[in-house]
């Protein structure tokens, strides 16, 4: 019979005992070993978050062959996925291979296909083989099993789109959800990273809450993405800027917002060193959303701090209530961002 292993997980814990299996430096990650409170799937595709992939491929020249060893030597090593630089992992997507007998009564069945909904970096995950990487979307194609513990979040995956769609959807649930929630009517909205799969889902949800009287201007670095953005319907107007500028963000973004500091802005950028181009433009008493794990808290606090603003700042945590339907409706809803993600990330 099975034993029952802790709701979080910490029986999986190597070292250093008494952390969280997302803190621990290295987990137990033997699929032999049956929990009563455990879930294990067959996983099909890995999909890294995008602050670590891209430091992963920059440290590896962009060869796939040392991608590849890089991702297997850090699970090999830390029985999870978690990029020992950024301390990022990613989510998966696979099938149900064993639900532990504590949790039968949940609406699940093996054989079931589901994403994860809880980064890499807490799960324990191991890898037989890579099958393929996709450089352009983040993805690694995998034979592979992971756990999910008793608290973990996951969702199925749906019938009315392809796995790989719901997987690029979903990767980036909670910031669509946060983008519904924070703004409300009228509200001026700023989206740093506004051409990524975030920024856009973000974008969406921001014109709907804010209405006709508000403004959701997008931030991107490349001039040649400005026309298709603006077609997309996603904002009202897009700025050029580099998001590690913050005074040429700021005094970009101020003028498409007649002159005034901006009640929200959300920070989808995947690289260092963007925190002050969020926190610049906003007014105090408003509110700067960090989605992105290249964020430095520490720069974000000081750097409020140091520029005088009253800001409440939010960490992406990747999860808001409801976040999986919210974002897989915006794909259900919008066609123009249905076929930009079908053509650019599956």
């Amino acid at each position: 019979m099975a034993i029952k292993g802790n709701k979080y997980g910490v029986h999986r814990v190597i070292e250093p005992q008494g952390v969280l299996t997302q803190a621990a430096y290295k987990i137990d990650n033997d699929m032999s070993k049956e929990y009563s409170n455990e879930i294990v799937c067959d996983v099909i595709s890995l999909n890294i978050d995008s602050a670590s992939f891209t430091q992963i491929e920059e440290a590896c020249g962009g060869d796939e062959k040392k991608i590849e060893a890089m991702i297997l030597s850090i699970v090999n090593e830390r029985g999870k996925m978690q990029n020992p630089v950024t301390g990022s992992g990613g989510m998966f997507i696979g099938k149900v291979a064993y639900i532990g007998e504590d949790l039968k009564d949940r609406d699940l069945k093996v054989g079931d296909k589901i994403a994860s909904l809880v980064s890499l970096s807490m799960t324990p995950l191991k890898i037989e083989k890579i099958k393929a990487i996709h450089k352009d979307i983040d993805r690694v194609d995998v034979e592979a099993k992971a756990v999910l513990f008793e608290s973990a979040i996951y969702a199925k995956l749906p019938d009315d789109m392809s796995e790989a769609l719901a997987l690029a959807a979903l990767d980036v649930a909670g910031a669509p959800a946060q983008a519904r929630k924070l703004p409300k009517e009228g509200d001026s909205v700023l989206i740093l990273g506004a051409n990524g799969k975030s920024g856009v889902l973000c974008g969406y949800e921001a014109m709907k809450k804010v209405g006709p009287k508000g403004n959701v201007v997008g931030v991107v670095r490349n001039p040649a993405q400005v026309d298709a953005l603006m077609e997309l319907g996603v904002y009202h107007k897009v700025i050029v800027a580099s998001a590690t500028e913050p005074v040429d963000v700021m005094t970009k973004a101020l003028e498409a917002n007649g002159g005034k500091e901006y009640d929200i802005s959300i920070c989808c950028v995947n690289v260092e060193s963007c925190e002050m181009s969020a926190i610049l433009p906003v007014r105090d008493d408003g509110i700067v959303y960090f989605f992105s794990m290249a964020t430095s808290f520490t720069k974000a606090a000081l750097g409020a701090e140091g520029i005088g603003k009253d800001v409440t700042m939010i960490v992406g945590n990747g999860y808001t209530k409801d976040h999986a339907e919210i974002t897989l409706n915006v794909l259900r809803e919008s066609q123009k961002l249905r076929d930009l993600f079908d053509k650019k990330y599956v």
